[in-house]
C-alpha cells in the first residue's frame, strides 16, 4: 500500500509510484506551493519501492511547470540500489532535480530515456532517435507494423506543441519487452490546456471530461481542422486495440483505458491532471496485424516512414548503410546486437534493393562485434542469400581479416 503525506515543504512517498496514485502526490504539490506557499520544496522517495514510466513523465511534467513559476522540486532517492539506478538511467532524476543530477548517460539499445522537447526540431529529432532504435532493438519487424509505430509516436507529440499550449513543452520515453512479446510501450506528457479545454473550444456543448476524452478518439475530431485532421488519439487507440496493447489517457478530471482484458472505458477522478498524460502498449508479435489499423474514412492510410526517409530516398540502386554512423561502439557484442537487427529489418523491409556495408573510416573492429554483427547474419540468412542481399565495402585488411575469421569460426560453429 502506498502512502504519500507532507510535512511542511517536504512530500514523502512510501510504496510504489504508479498510475493508481501519482494525482495524490500531484494534488500535495499543489497544496504545498498554492495553499501553503512553500517555493523550495522536497521530493523525498527514499522509502519508494517501484516507480513506473507513466506516473513519472506525469509527474516531470508538473514539477518542470513548477519550476517554470519559480518553485524548485529537490529529489531525494529511493534507497533500493535498483530502483535508484532506474531514476538515474531514465532520466527521471534529472528532471525532476536537475540542480543535483546529471542527465541520464544511459546508452542501451532498448529503450530511450525520458526527454524533453519544446519546438518541431526537438520533437522530430526524438522521434527520429526512437524509431531507429526500435529498429535495432526488436528484430523482425513487418514494415507496415514498424510505421504504424511511427506514425503514432510522431502524432502524439505533434499533438503536444500544435494543439496543448504547454510551455514547457512536452515529455516521451520508450521502453520495450521482448522475453514473452515483442512489446513497446511508449509514454507522453505535458503539462498544457488538457484535452477537455482544448476541445472545448470547439465543441462548447461538452460538458464533463469523460465525455471529452471519449469524444477525443474518435475519428476526425480536433479542436481546429485547420491545423489537424484529429486523427491522431483515435489512430493510436486504433494501433494499440488492434494489436491487443494498452492504451491510456489522463486529462482533466477523466481516465480512458482501453485493455486486451477490459476493452474500452471512460471514468472520472477526484483529482484533476493538469495537461495531458498518454501511456500506450503496441506488441509487434503478430506481424502484418497492423496492416489495416489505420483507416481514415473508410480507406487504408500507409504513411511515409522512416525507412523512406532515410534509407530510400535517393535513387540509387544500392542501399548504404555507413557503418560508423549507426553505432557509437566497434567494440563489444552488445554494440553489435542492434546493427544486427537493424540490418536484418532493412534486408526483410526493402526487398528490391541490395544494401552496402559501408566500413569507410573504420581501422579496427573487435572480434566479438565481427560475430555478433557479420558472423551470425551470414549463418541465419545462408552464404548464397547473404551474397545477395549485402555488399562488404571499404575494409580495411585488417577489418577485412576479422570479419572473414569471425564468418569462419561462425560458420564451423
Amino acid at each position: 500500500m502506498t502512502q504519500i503525506d507532507r510535512d511542511g515543504p517536504r512530500i514523502f512517498v512510501e510504496g510504489e509510484l504508479g498510475a493508481s496514485n501519482f494525482h495524490v502526490l500531484l494534488a500535495t504539490l499543489y497544496s504545498a506551493t498554492e495553499k501553503a506557499g512553500y517555493q523550495d520544496l522536497v521530493i523525498d522517495l527514499s522509502k519508494c519501492f517501484a516507480a513506473y514510466p507513466g506516473a513519472m513523465l506525469a509527474v516531470s511534467a508538473q514539477v518542470a511547470q513548477l519550476r517554470l513559476r519559480g518553485f524548485y522540486c529537490e529529489l531525494v532517492l529511493p534507497i533500493r540500489e535498483q530502483l535508484r539506478t532506474l531514476f538515474i538511467n531514465a532520466n527521471w532524476a534529472h528532471l525532476l532535480d536537475p540542480r543535483s543530477h546529471d542527465p541520464s548517460r544511459f546508452r542501451g539499445y532498448t529503450r530511450i530515456p525520458a526527454t524533453q522537447f519544446k519546438g518541431p526540431d526537438q520533437q522530430q529529432a526524438i522521434v527520429n532517435r526512437i524509431v531507429d532504435t526500435i529498429l535495432g532493438a526488436i528484430p523482425a519487424i513487418d514494415r507496415n507494423d514498424f510505421a504504424a509505430f511511427e506514425w503514432s509516436i510522431n502524432e502524439l507529440t505533434d499533438n503536444v506543441l500544435t494543439h496543448s499550449e504547454s510551455d514547457i513543452g512536452g515529455f516521451v520515453q520508450v521502453s520495450t519487452f521482448q522475453k514473452k512479446r515483442k512489446r513497446v510501450e511508449f509514454v507522453v506528457s505535458d503539462a498544457g490546456i488538457g484535452i477537455p479545454n482544448s476541445l472545448r473550444q470547439s465543441f462548447p456543448k461538452i460538458l464533463t471530461d469523460t465525455e471529452a476524452l471519449d469524444r477525443a478518439i474518435r475519428e476526425g475530431v480536433t479542436r481546429d481542422k485547420s491545423i489537424g485532421q484529429g486523427n491522431g488519439l483515435f489512430g493510436s487507440w486504433q494501433i494499440c486495440s488492434h494489436c491487443n496493447g494498452y492504451f491510456q489517457v489522463d486529462s482533466g478530471y477523466a481516465r480512458l483505458i482501453h485493455s486486451e482484458r477490459g476493452g474500452l472505458h471512460v471514468h472520472n477522478h477526484k483529482i484533476p491532471y493538469n495537461g495531458t498524460i498518454i501511456v500506450a502498449t503496441i506488441d509487434f508479435s503478430n506481424p502484418k496485424l497492423l496492416q489495416e489499423a489505420l483507416r481514415f474514412g473508410g480507406k487504408s492510410h500507409t504513411p511515409v516512414d522512416y525507412i523512406e526517409m532515410h534509407f530510400e530516398s535517393d535513387s540509387s540502386i544500392e542501399l548504404e548503410f555507413v557503418l560508423r554512423n549507426e553505432t557509437a561502439s566497434l567494440g563489444s557484442r552488445l554494440a553489435g546486437k542492434p546493427v544486427r537487427h537493424k540490418l536484418l529489418n532493412l534486408s526483410k523491409m526493402i526487398h528490391d534493393r541490395k544494401i552496402t556495408i559501408d566500413f569507410s573510416d573504420i581501422n579496427l573492429v573487435s572480434s566479438s562485434f565481427a560475430d555478433e554483427v557479420i558472423g551470425k547474419l551470414f549463418v541465419e540468412m545462408g552464404t548464397i542469400e547473404f551474397m545477395r542481399r549485402f555488399e562488404l565495402r571499404n575494409m580495411s585488411p585488417m577489418v577485412r581479416q576479422i570479419v572473414e575469421r569471425a564468418i569462419q569460426q561462425r560458420m564451423k560453429a
